[in-house]
């Protein structure tokens, strides 16, 4: 265990793009699993690749973190300010004969007769002899590099070193590492150093079950915020790729997750990307949302469609988004569903004049002209307007399908929408009289 007694783990991605979902849910594993503990969640940029790697990369992964709400405790460590530990390291087992220079370079002696039996906290126990820990082509040992001969260290030799220095007591992380993972206890035996405690996270995978790509859509999490997914929904989400709380429970939010997770109850099968799962746990996280929380998620999104947000009061906009239910499966998507609350032109785009028949135009015209004469702003009530449509729909021998359906369209331009009535009533009196007027309902 760690110098404290606690659980201390560490999230490593190398800056050499933006934070990916495999890298997110890897973040988000070992982030559970140290607030479950108790313990830390550190935060190590890999930037040994110095081609490849740079600050704006760096910058944009720790961004991605902030936005999923996975902060971390230590950190950022950067390997690049290490690369004279890592030659001293490296120095001391080549004066225990364990390692040897070549070329500028400096290689490790893979011992052979081992055997490397290590207990995965997901996978269980694995077996390794240590002459097929690393093998040539040809199937004879392969000594491992431990520096190049730039003089930068290899993954396998700087992750030991920084592991070990840093005290984290449990790796977590994809299980495309489990090959590397003999190697390092190898370098961990030759140093004399405990290895940590392994676990490694099962495969994301698209729906036709290949590797996760960007064939199957967007792969950046900032990909998915700019699509109108929440930060809340892509946690629940990524959570349950391997993972679940339990009792079937399928959307929650992160103290539930905290309170439940278990590293040893993910699962080893294949995790599979779905974004109909995403859609759906996204509209169920808009749902429960504070009225005043979706209206800031939203707002940017309008805004964006050039709506005079500004003008309408917050209030107003609040009910406008409550009205809509569950309509939409995003941010983005709940802004254009619902612009014809904060723009009539959006409703003269889509109206069609011939889709409405002259016969239901003439009845909504008298049903409307009564509505005004009938109702003043100040009662312009939805249960009453629809109490008064009832009426007259069965007093003049009319469906009220057939008054409510133009009423929707030239309200909101729209065949399916939230109740017609509701609509009426939040856009008030005098604004349905101009909407109606324009397209010859009313006056």
């Amino acid at each position: 265990m760690s110098r404290n007694g606690k659980m201390r783990v560490r999230f490593a991605p190398s800056p050499t793009g933006a934070l990916h979902i495999g890298g997110a849910h890897t973040a988000l594993f070992n982030w559970l699993a140290a607030r479950h503990a108790g313990g830390t969640f550190i935060l190590r940029i890999e930037d040994t690749d110095n081609e490849r790697s740079t600050v704006e990369y760096e910058r944009t992964i720790m961004d991605g973190l902030e936005w999923l709400g996975l902060n971390w405790d230590e950190g950022p460590y950067r390997q690049s300010e290490k690369t004279g530990e890592y030659a001293e390291i490296a120095d001391s087992l080549i004066k225990s004969g364990k390692a040897y220079r070549e070329g500028g370079a400096v290689l490790f002696r893979v011992p052979t007769g081992e055997r490397i039996i290590f207990d995965d906290v997901i996978y269980g126990r694995i077996s390794v002899a240590s002459e097929k820990a690393s093998v040539n082509t040809d199937g004879t040992v392969k000594d491992i590099v431990l520096i190049k001969s730039d003089g930068a260290p290899t993954y396998n030799f700087a992750v030991v070193a920084d592991d070990h220095g840093m005290d984290v007591t449990t790796v977590i992380r994809g299980e495309d590492h489990i090959a590397n993972t003999p190697k390092q206890i190898l370098i961990y035996r030759a140093l004399g150093w405990d290895a940590p405690d392994f676990a490694h996270l099962p495969m994301i995978l698209g729906a036709d079950k290949k590797k996760l790509s960007k064939r199957h859509g967007a792969t950046s999490v900032f990909e998915y915020r700019d699509m109108g997914y929440l930060p809340e929904s892509v946690f629940n989400f990524l959570a349950l790729l391997g993972w679940t709380p339990g009792n079937d429970v399928e959307i929650f939010d992160r103290t539930l997750a905290v309170e439940k997770f278990e590293l040893s109850k993910v699962t080893k099968k294949p995790a599979v990307f779905d974004m109909k799962k995403l859609d759906f746990v996204n509209r169920e996280h808009l749902k429960a949302m504070d009225p005043g929380a979706r209206y800031e998620a939203i707002e940017p999104f309008w805004r964006e469609m050039g709506f005079d947000v500004g003008k309408f009061p917050p209030a107003y906009l609040e009910n406008a988004l409550i009205l809509m239910g569950g309509r939409g499966k995003t941010t983005r998507e709940l802004a254009e569903f619902s612009d014809y609350f904060l723009d009539f032109d959006a409703v003269k785009s889509r109206y069609a004049a011939g889709e409405i028949t002259h016969e239901h135009r003439e009845k909504l015209k008298n049903c409307f002209g009564e509505m005004l004469w009938k109702f003043s702003p100040d009662n312009w009530d939805a249960e009453k307007l629809e109490s008064f449509a009832r009426g007259w729909c069965e007093t003049n021998g009319v469906s009220l399908k057939e008054i409510a359906m133009p009423l929707r369209f030239a309200l909101s331009g729209r065949k399916v929408s939230p109740g017609v009535f509701e609509i009426a009533s939040l856009l008030g009196r005098d604004e349905c009289k101009n909407r109606l007027e324009h397209f010859g309902f009313a006056g």
